[in-house]
C-alpha cells in the first residue's frame, strides 16, 4: 500500500508541476482531476477562446517506452467522453475550440514535454 501512496503522490506532484508550468504559458486552469462516469481529465485550461484538456503522464525512465505511449486509444476515448460531459455541464465553453494535449515528465525532469493536439475527437 505504501508504494501506491508514493505513486499517487508523485502523480499528483507532476500534475501540480504541469499546472504551474501551464500557468506560466498564460493558460488558466479551470478544473483539476475532473471526474465523470468512466473517466477523468487531469487538467482543463483556457486561453483566449481555446479550451485545453490535458492528460499528465510520468515515467521514471523510458526503458519501457515514452510516457505518452500510455495514452491508449481507449484512454483517449474516455477523455473525449469526459470532455463532452464537461461541456454539457459548463455551456459557457461550448463555442470554444478544443484541444487534447498530453504533458509528460520523465525521470527528474522539472520541465515537461507538451504534446499539443496529441489526439482528436473521433
Amino acid at each position: 500500500m505504501v508504494k501506491l501512496t508514493k505513486l499517487f503522490s508523485i502523480g499528483h506532484q507532476k500534475e501540480q508541476q504541469a499546472k504551474a508550468w501551464l500557468s506560466q504559458k498564460d493558460i488558466n486552469i479551470i478544473a483539476e482531476n475532473y471526474l465523470c462516469k468512466g473517466g477523468e481529465i487531469d487538467l482543463i485550461g483556457v486561453k483566449h477562446q481555446q479550451l485545453f484538456f490535458f492528460e499528465v503522464k510520468y515515467r521514471k525512465q523510458t526503458s519501457y517506452g515514452h510516457p505518452a505511449e500510455t495514452v491508449t486509444a481507449k484512454k483517449q476515448q474516455r477523455i473525449i467522453l469526459c470532455a463532452q460531459n464537461f461541456l454539457l455541464k459548463h455551456p459557457q465553453y461550448q463555442d470554444f475550440s478544443m484541444q487534447f494535449d498530453v504533458i509528460t515528465f520523465t525521470g527528474k525532469d522539472k520541465t515537461p514535454e507538451w504534446i499539443e493536439n496529441a489526439f482528436q475527437t473521433f
